[in-house]
């Protein structure tokens, strides 16, 4: 049978029929020339300025009367971002083909969370739900998160990195399974990563076990053998700053002050994790070469190509690795837990220690509102262990 489709030629352009409203636009190796969209469907535009995703898809659901204009004006959505003109065209397709709620697919893990509790509370026991409020504060690198672009690797660094015994871990899974379910139900996400969550691993060992333990001085003393390394040098950056690991993974040179010797936590949900953090003498060094490593770069640490470090990476592909060559069974939490054991033996005052490490409700009122601490007395008591 004789094939009557017509044949390609790369040297002149091709059509492509975009679903469900046959746009026709010519398309070749350098350029797409778009046919007019029919009305109602949408628009692709192209926004000033350097941007990673310079064209905004947008589409008008309705108009209202402007005063002070006099005139009708449109009311716009915005369904997304992309890199080209033709990725916008494929969202602005697929959002004709089946509209989203875009404001739910803006939600975040917290916005969620929020939603979802304010329905089940109500309807279940107090000790219930002081147990997902507890769960909640285990997630905290989720909390700015926007839920629909939550991976599995995030759910599961939660419960590698939390330091919570296996009960624990159980009803953490329990909370992601409760909120996916809702947001599958209210069109925020259309796939659920929360039965592939790994608890069972922790099943027969408790990860506080070694997650709680503070290094000890030999180990300690290996790893300042090792301080040419730069690896090994963040590990002492850790040790000597009691910062979560995804605090020092997130901060940005921005907020590095290396002059005035300290620098700013500026993302946290708990009032007291947005913080000044000393920074001491001992690895002062430390900080002003990542900061110079790479002068592009957007953060202090970064991979050996210029890129932010994702707490997976890191600790399959640096932590852990330096840790089992010097025979250390120790994970990140444990340089935290070193830092707040160390400042407690030096006699430091135990304000000023939660003050460095931010904790989490720890402080009393009293603290809070009456105590402040300049950066120097802060670099002081660092400077003591």
């Amino acid at each position: 049978m004789e094939n009557n489709s017509p044949k390609r030629d790369k040297g002149n352009p091709r059509i492509i029929i975009i679903y469900p409203f046959a746009i026709s636009f010519l398309v070749n190796s350098e350029r797409m020339v778009l046919m007019k969209l029919p009305n109602g469907y949408g628009s692709v535009v192209k926004l000033s300025g350097k941007r990673r995703k310079p064209y905004i898809v947008r589409k008008t659901v309705g108009w209202h009367y402007d005063k002070e204009k006099d005139k009708q004006v449109q009311e716009m959505i915005t369904i997304g971002y992309t890199a080209t003109k033709a990725e916008g065209l494929q969202m602005l397709a697929e959002y004709n083909n089946n509209p989203f709620d875009t404001t739910a697919a803006k939600m975040t893990f917290s916005d969620v969370y929020d939603e979802w509790s304010k329905r089940k509370f109500p309807t279940i026991s107090e000790s219930n739900v002081k147990g997902y409020t507890a769960s909640c504060k285990t997630c905290e690198s989720l909390y700015n998160k926007v839920f629909k672009d939550i991976k599995l690797v995030d759910l599961q660094t939660v419960i590698d990195t939390c330091g919570k015994n296996y009960p624990t871990l159980k009803k953490i899974k329990v909370l992601f399974n409760q909120l996916y379910d809702y947001a599958l139900k209210n069109d925020i996400c259309n796939k659920d990563y929360s039965g592939y969550v790994d608890v069972v691993q922790y099943k027969d060992r408790n990860p506080n076990k070694y997650d709680r333990n503070k290094f000890e001085k030999n180990e300690i003393d290996l790893l300042w053998e090792q301080k040419e390394d730069k690896y090994y040098q963040i590990v002492l950056m850790l040790i000597y700053s009691g910062v979560r690991i995804s605090e020092l993974l997130d901060l940005k040179k921005e907020n590095v002050h290396l002059d005035e010797q300290y620098f700013d936590v500026i993302c946290s949900k708990t009032e007291n994790g947005i913080r000044k953090v000393p920074i001491a003498d001992k690895i002062l060094p430390y900080y002003k070469a990542w900061y110079e490593s790479c002068p592009e770069c957007e953060y202090l640490l970064h991979t050996e190509d210029g890129k932010h470090f994702e707490y997976r990476n890191y600790y399959d592909s640096y932590f852990k690795p330096l840790m089992e060559q010097l025979n250390i069974n120790r994970t990140p939490h444990c340089c935290r837990h070193t830092c707040i054991s160390m400042l407690a033996e030096a006699g430091i005052n135990q304000t000023i220690i939660k003050k460095i490490v931010g904790h989490s409700g720890a402080m009393t009122l009293t603290e809070k509102v009456y105590t402040h601490f300049d950066i120097k007395e802060l670099v002081d008591a660092i400077n003591e262990i």
